[in-house]
């Protein structure tokens, strides 16, 4: 006789994919390092836009990469601190100062952890293709301009250097893959400008490098509700931006890996991995799509290690290795960064023969959404504005999708109009100019076999047909309902206009 404990289910654990081979392993620690090393510059640089500390973007970039590589739900996925986030809660901390600020950001990963656990991450199912090719091409278009900055009013020798690293990446790997083409750039063009002493801007100029780890705390703030009524504007804008980013994003990895993600955990994840930040005294954070497509695209890397690996190396990097951090020139990472650009836009989108086959509508939602993002330099505000502009050229295309078509009996006591297409908000607006009221005979029959019944809208344009027929004394009688149009036409037939 068998035990219960025999009939139990067995566990295994399973190995982690980072294992699958040493090739794959290589893979994900050299991705790691060439992200850490790309994200500094970043955290510092918006971390002065946050009008706070280099430290608290570092902090922050740490503190995300780590977490969400445990509880996030797209692998290889880079969040760190943004420039999105860091627009967002800059008014809060140059208003009320840097515990007002983390507060928020506390706040926002509790906003975010709700959201994530009532679906909204079902919302991206809404985002066309043409938004998405639209926020693509736009971020490419925001990740070269900020590095214009860069080329501008420097040394001369920043351009050969840029030159150099450019020409690395394109021709180093047809050498060989095994060591990415980033990181050999930024090797040397770093042991170049240090051992000929070139002086170029470095790393080190954008501000100093911590030099201890981040230790645990609460907000230095009050608690009490007027705290909670001035953080929560602020905390509600960063859950929405960094969570519209982050999905984006995590579909965007979708496509180019041919894996699916689980968005829900992801939104969740974010949250998560903001509270921490927050209590770790960070800046907050959201997923990065520059330094994402450099461990995606550029590196190859494709499991969570890559991820947990590009924080780990970045803290470890500011900490322990800050003066050759430093040393680093921000031409070679100017450069991993316009090879960025230029493997994220697009390109077919814009081609001719691209252009000339797709619908008008298409084009000009993707153009849109470009114009709105590189405007406010918001990738979640072009978002938006593309869906619905997306939505508006939809709804006027199926709007004149609904035809009627009537037929009189030979005897002329009876006529029958056939209504084809869908019924909704766009196309019922016309649908009681297309009867002729007046000419009928006394018998009209609607068969709406051929339709379907999508809102309040279509009911209301049914009921205004019977009215304008009954007030000539004429019969109306409506067949062909499928079951969901019939059921909604039971309930609010002759309910919609209060009596008047």
């Amino acid at each position: 006789m068998s035990s219960p404990l025999s009939a139990a289910p067995r566990f295994r654990m399973s190995k982690p994919d980072w294992l699958a081979s040493p090739k794959v392993l290589r893979t994900e620690v050299l991705a790691g390092l060439v992200v850490a090393l790309a994200l500094i510059p970043e955290a510092i640089s918006f971390s002065i836009i946050a009008g706070v500390d280099p430290s608290i973007g570092l902090f922050a970039s740490f503190t995300m990469a780590v977490v969400i590589s445990v509880v996030g739900g797209r692998k290889a996925m880079i969040s760190a601190a943004t420039g999105a986030i860091a627009l967002v809660i800059a008014p809060l901390n140059q208003e009320y100062g840097l515990g007002y600020m983390i507060a928020a950001v506390i706040l926002a990963g509790v906003f975010q952890v709700i959201l994530g656990a009532l679906g909204v991450a079902k919302l991206m199912r809404f985002v066309p293709r043409s938004v998405m090719v639209g926020f693509v091409n736009a971020l490419a278009i925001l990740i070269f301009m900020a590095q214009v900055p860069e080329m501008h009013d420097v040394p001369w020798a920043v351009y050969p250097l840029l030159a150099g690293g450019l020409a690395l990446m394109v021709f180093f790997p047809k050498v060989t893959k095994v060591i990415p083409a980033p990181l050999v750039s930024i090797v040397v063009l770093t042991v170049i400008t240090v051992a000929a002493g070139i002086a170029v801007p470095n790393v080190g100029d954008k501000g100093e490098l911590p030099s201890s780890l981040p230790v645990p705390g609460l907000p230095d703030v009050p608690f009490t509700l007027d705290t909670l009524t001035t953080i929560a504007p602020y905390a509600l804008a960063m859950a929405l931006v960094g969570l519209m980013e982050s999905l984006m994003t995590a579909k965007l990895v979708d496509d180019i890996t041919d894996t699916h993600s689980g968005k829900t955990r992801e939104s969740i994840g974010q949250g998560i991995a903001n509270i921490v930040t927050g209590f770790f005294g960070g800046m907050g954070g959201c997923a990065m799509i520059g330094q994402t497509m450099i461990n995606v695209k550029v590196s190859g890397a494709r499991t969570r290690l890559s991820t947990f690996l590009a924080g780990t190396f970045l803290i470890i990097l500011v900490v322990v290795f800050g003066p050759i951090v430093s040393d680093i020139p921000m031409a070679a990472l100017v450069a991993v960064m316009i090879m960025v650009s230029v493997g994220t836009f697009d390109w077919h989108s814009i081609q001719p023969k691209t252009l000339k086959r797709m619908p008008v509508g298409e084009t000009i939602v993707m153009a849109v959404t470009v114009i709105c993002v590189v405007a406010t330099h918001n990738l979640a505000i072009g978002v938006v504005v593309g869906t619905i502009a997306a939505m508006i050229i939809f709804a006027k295309r199926v709007a004149h999708l609904a035809n009627v078509s009537g037929v009189v009996d030979p005897d002329g006591k009876q006529v029958v109009y056939a209504v084809t297409g869908e019924l909704f908000f766009a196309s019922s607006n016309d649908l009681v100019y297309q009867f002729n009221y007046k000419d009928d005979p006394d018998d009209v029959v609607i068969d709406l076999s051929g339709t379907h019944i999508w809102d309040a809208s279509s009911v209301a344009a049914l009921d205004a047909i019977e009215t304008k027929y009954a007030q000539r004394g004429k019969k109306v009688t409506i067949v062909g309902l499928n079951e969901p149009s019939a059921d909604m036409h039971q309930r609010l037939a002759g309910q919609l206009t209060g009596g008047h």
